[in-house]
């Protein structure tokens, strides 16, 4: 599979952010993220998981960018996501599916954060 640019494409525009605590070290967050994101071989989509930065990156379709980091801090880790739309535009098309992810996206991450906890805690 086609590895991810660990840099925001020119004139990306992030749509949403947020960020949650998890009181467990980052290694495993980091390796527990990797693990779900990862698409697979022969996946169209783009995947970058670096270690060395605690950065997962998903990035698929015309427009679609996902950006996971984990911070550690002295209690555990916080992991930040980021929904990004990668083409730099406001194209029409596709609006309904982006639509529905950025409606998605906050319960979304409220799921991902507990099913961690429930993990790694």
């Amino acid at each position: 599979m086609p590895e991810a640019p660990r840099d925001r494409p020119e004139g990306a525009v992030v749509l949403q952010e947020f960020q949650a605590h998890i009181r467990a070290r980052p290694k495993p967050i980091f390796e527990s993220l990797a693990a779900r994101f990862d698409p697979g071989e022969g996946a169209k989509s783009f995947f970058t998981a670096d270690a060395g930065a605690w950065l997962v990156i998903v990035q698929g379709g015309w427009w679609y960018r996902a950006e996971y980091r984990v911070v550690p801090d002295d209690t555990g880790a916080r992991v930040e996501y980021a929904l990004v739309n990668a083409s730099g535009t406001h194209r029409r098309i596709g609006r309904r599916a982006r639509l529905r992810i950025i409606d998605a996206a906050p319960k979304e991450f409220e799921r991902l954060i507990g099913a961690l906890r429930t993990e790694l805690e």
